[in-house]
């Protein structure tokens, strides 16, 4: 008992001590001292209107020979007058960052150039700061579904390449070149088709350069799948007839598909004449692309035991149909106007069967790539550097195109603001 009362003893002058120490590290405010009084200016927590040194020194040193009760005492009255203090800090309000508010507008809030077809909300606001737009992401509006189907594939691509990098040699064998253009050309599309739909609610200018860069990227696609079917697809029967001008006219379709599109958004005509400028050409554009892989077809006996591509380049054909008719009929959102603002839309189906058009044709581009070696390396003794030419020389066309197209846009809108 007497060992127990020594240590409750020592614990309890310990807890004094530290508050002692405690207490005289604390900013202590103080109060005005009358006159003639020779005292400092401070407070004490024993007492709470003036100290007196002297007095205070004496009560410190009896406190450290308190007995253990009084002791315990005392420290719990010094803690009751600090723990109110504790909990008024944690108590204050903290200042707090709060994130860019991100929403959407019904299409009387912005240009007409915005508008979609049946489509009446989901519109995200003008002129907030790119940050705002990459944020838009993770966010819903009309453009969501657009945004993610091409990202989405776009890195499935990649995957894609990375695997292809692992089996092919792209470097020592020519003729895989036109298998990495089909490729690079496929993800290049896909990305600026995906950033085009992000970003292009920045402003009316920047509406058009996107989307302008947009059908660049198309371009590079329908010249990349030109050269990979005249390249791996083709018979030698259908070589022999269109050898001389297939490459050439596929590169010149591709940028007047470039043109026509760039254009019909340019003067946003939504009747017979803008419709011609782009679909016209894209029309003629895969009509020619896609001739070796349709006579490939047409003169195959027995392709479902015979050649496996050729299943993948059927479906190719169907995906891009339906692909088409989407694109073109704004269904079904005619159907159901007001009803397809953020699912459904006839665009967002188009995008959709174009990524399985083009996931079908890089399988079967691959499996000819492989197994059709034989037939067509004599076909191919000279064309490496031509098409190289002329891929880049497609790529460079269509850049300048949009970029001089994007220059009579801001010009447009400099007249229209000075107008105003």
């Amino acid at each position: 008992m007497h060992n127990v009362l020594k240590t409750l003893t020592h614990s309890t002058c310990c807890v004094s001590i530290c508050y002692a120490l405690f207490s005289s590290l604390l900013p202590l405010p103080y109060h005005e001292v009358p006159e003639g009084r020779d005292q400092v200016l401070f407070y004490s927590p024993a007492h709470p209107h003036l100290w007196d040194p002297a007095q205070d020194m004496k009560q410190r040193r009896g406190s450290l020979l308190a007995p253990p009760t009084a002791m315990a005492t005392m420290v719990a009255q010094k803690l009751s007058h600090l723990l109110p203090s504790l909990r008024q800090v944690h108590q204050m309000p903290r200042p707090s960052v709060q994130p860019e508010p991100v929403f959407t507008v019904d299409r009387a809030e912005v240009p007409p150039i915005f508008w979609k077809p049946y489509i009446y909300v989901g519109y995200r606001p003008l002129h907030r700061t790119w940050r705002f737009y990459f944020r838009t992401l993770f966010q819903q509006h009309n453009e969501a579904v657009n945004v993610w189907t091409h990202l989405l594939a776009a890195l499935v691509l990649l995957l894609r390449l990375a695997i292809f990098v692992g089996t092919v040699d792209f470097r020592g064998d020519l003729h895989a070149l036109p298998l990495f253009i089909i490729v690079l050309a496929s993800v290049t599309y896909l990305s600026l088709s995906a950033l085009a739909h992000l970003l292009q609610a920045k402003s009316e200018f920047w509406h058009y350069s996107f989307f302008f860069l947009d059908y660049v990227g198309v371009a590079v696609y329908q010249f990349g799948s030109a050269l990979a079917h005249f390249y791996y697809a083709i018979e030698p029967a259908w070589h022999a007839q269109v050898q001389t001008f297939y490459l050439p006219m596929a590169a010149f379709l591709a940028w007047l598909s470039c043109a026509g599109s760039c254009y019909n958004k340019y003067i946003q005509k939504p009747g017979l004449l803008g419709r011609t400028c782009q679909e016209m050409p894209s029309a003629l554009a895969y009509a020619l692309d896609i001739s070796p892989v349709v006579h490939r077809i047409l003169v195959s006996p027995n392709p479902a035991m015979d050649d496996p591509a050729l299943l993948y380049h059927k479906c190719q054909v169907v995906f891009f149909l339906l692909a088409a008719t989407f694109f073109s009929a704004f269904v079904p959102e005619r159907w159901f106007p007001g009803s397809c603002h953020v699912f459904g839309q006839g665009h967002q189906l188009f995008h959709v069967f174009l990524v399985l058009c083009t996931l079908a044709q890089l399988e079967a581009v691959a499996l000819d790539y492989e197994a059709r070696r034989p037939i067509y390396e004599p076909l191919h003794t000279r064309w490496p550097h031509n098409f190289s030419g002329l891929f880049l020389l497609t790529v460079g066309s269509s850049i300048l195109t949009a970029f001089l197209l994007s220059q009579l846009v801001r010009r447009k809108l400099s007249l229209d603001r000075k107008t105003q």
